[in-house]
């Protein structure tokens, strides 16, 4: 068992940069433990609506930024670009991936690039459900074509960022937690004329708003990162449905430390688009999952 394990906290690991970034502390974690489900509440939106009734922004601020998962839900599906940017005193590292969310099924798709010299190589492949993120990547030491199978409350981060991306249904859920929303103004973005709002957010009150094993990874995310009220911006449509998110999570690089220079701050966005177009994601199958002995790392 790892330092990070025994203490659910991001270890300080060896090397040159010990605290470069998310990458070096959680995603070498990611790719090192196994085990056995993203959004109990966001798998389709709220049903208190009566069919047929379309969905409309809210007039308050803080009443439509958090009722976006919900909204964005009911389109059904949605294709996703993320981008998750480390900073800590000594390094910066940016991820960008692409994909999608079936909120009917409740599973989504991410690719996401790995930056040079981060902990591991080659794309990350990622598919998620509630609870559960399943990880490929042929950097690491598993066998190729094969799928490693994680909880999400195994990961000091609940997978909020270690794998180098926010999921689509966990960055909106997480806007069910939100406790101050201020209307920026309006904004086109994307070519779209949206809604811009921002303020912070509190991982778990979203998570007990969004309940059920997609509450998990917030919950643990709200227990790791260090600074508790969260900042986020948001991009709403006039149908209330969610655009585009960025969120600010901040963790201790070093294990315990709250000094400056030991904080790591994840700048992570994701923007969301083609609502109600199919996306293509499939749990993978059970020969296809790699079981590890509990003392070896797929590193």
């Amino acid at each position: 068992m790892t330092d990070q394990q025994r203490t659910g906290r991001p270890a300080r690991r060896p090397g040159p940069h010990p605290r470069s970034a998310a990458w070096a502390a959680l995603l070498a974690a990611v790719l090192a433990v196994g085990a056995a489900g993203c959004s109990g509440h966001s798998g389709g939106g709220s049903s208190d609506r009566g069919a047929g009734v379309p969905d409309q922004l809210a007039g308050d601020p803080l009443t439509a930024v958090r009722n976006a998962a919900d909204i964005t839900g009911r389109t059904g599906a949605a294709h996703t670009a993320t981008e998750l940017v480390t900073e800590s005193a000594e390094k910066k590292a940016s991820f960008t991936g692409t994909g999608g969310y079936d909120y009917v099924k409740r599973i989504g798709r991410l690719e996401v690039q790995v930056p040079p010299g981060a902990a591991t190589t080659g794309k990350i492949v990622e598919v998620v459900l509630p609870g559960t993120v399943y990880l490929q990547n042929s950097g690491a030491k598993v066998p190729a074509g094969k799928w490693v199978k994680l909880d999400v409350r195994q990961l000091p981060d609940g997978n909020l960022v270690s794998s180098g991306a926010t999921d689509p249904a966990s960055a909106a859920g997480a806007l069910r937690g939100v406790q101050k929303a201020d209307l920026v103004g309006t904004e086109t973005v994307g070519g779209a004329s949206l809604h811009h709002y921002r303020g912070t957010l509190d991982l778990a009150k979203a998570a007990d708003a969004t309940g059920g094993r997609g509450g998990d990874g917030l919950r643990t995310g709200g227990q790791t990162f260090t600074v508790k009220e969260v900042p986020y911006d948001a991009w709403l449509d006039d149908q209330g449905r969610l655009h585009k998110v960025v969120e600010v999570f901040t963790f201790a690089g070093v294990a315990g430390s709250k000094e400056a220079k030991d904080q790591v701050k994840v700048t992570s966005t994701t923007s969301l688009s083609d609502f109600g177009k199919p996306v293509e994601a499939a749990e993978p199958s059970t020969s296809d999952i790699y079981q590890m002995k509990p003392s070896e790392s797929p590193k």
